[in-house]
């Protein structure tokens, strides 16, 4: 793990009621146009913030494979499910954003949320999406807008701009459908492997 990472110890704040107000999961849900039934791969799942409003718009026979390094994320994220009732199945899974634990063509979408920042092999990770998309999938990167230092979110010098983003996707064959600002500080780019 480096240190850009979002550690365990800190997963109060991916509850707090206070993100809620600069960052709602419905917003990101409706942006994405996630559709019933889809199979969703929430890499960097954390404690469920996206994951279980997504399996709740989903419905059966919809699925979210909430992956995420962190084993003590997990733990937190089945303790809450305990508690729910989530009529689409979440599946929890251990592993990093170039290494899922999912057969190829496992998602019609693939949520890098708050995690593009962390990651150490951007192409790697571009890999192994395009690996886990099924035909006409997409991935989508919510992360946090360069222009705002911390708090919240992590350091101005660990983000990387949308426009950033962008160019990386391009240069690595993606075709970019979609670029915008979400919430108060994060902007939401959707895209699906170039033919």
């Amino acid at each position: 793990m480096n240190d850009r990472i979002f550690s365990h110890t800190l997963a109060d704040k991916l509850d707090s009621p206070e993100r809620l107000k600069w960052l709602s999961p419905g917003d990101v849900i409706a942006a994405l146009d996630i559709q019933k039934g889809m199979a969703v791969a929430d890499i960097g799942a954390g404690t469920g913030y996206f994951s279980i409003p997504i399996a709740d718009w989903l419905g059966a026979p919809g699925v979210v494979y909430a992956v995420d390094l962190q084993p003590e994320m997990l733990r937190l994220l089945k303790k809450k499910l305990r508690h729910g009732k989530n009529p689409c199945k979440i599946e929890l899974l251990q592993g990093a954003a170039d290494r899922v634990p999912l057969p190829d063509r496992s998602a019609d979408l693939v949520l890098l949320a708050n995690i593009w920042h962390e990651l150490d092999s951007i192409e790697a990770v571009l890999k192994e999406t395009r690996r886990l998309l099924k035909s006409r999938g997409r991935l989508a990167i919510l992360d946090w807008r360069a222009e705002f230092s911390s708090p919240p979110g992590p350091p101005q010098e660990h983000r990387t701009s949308d426009t950033a983003v962008c160019d990386m996707l391009r240069s690595q064959s993606w075709v970019v459908q979609t670029s915008k600002t979400i919430g108060a500080f994060s902007y939401l780019v959707v895209a699906t492997p170039a033919a």
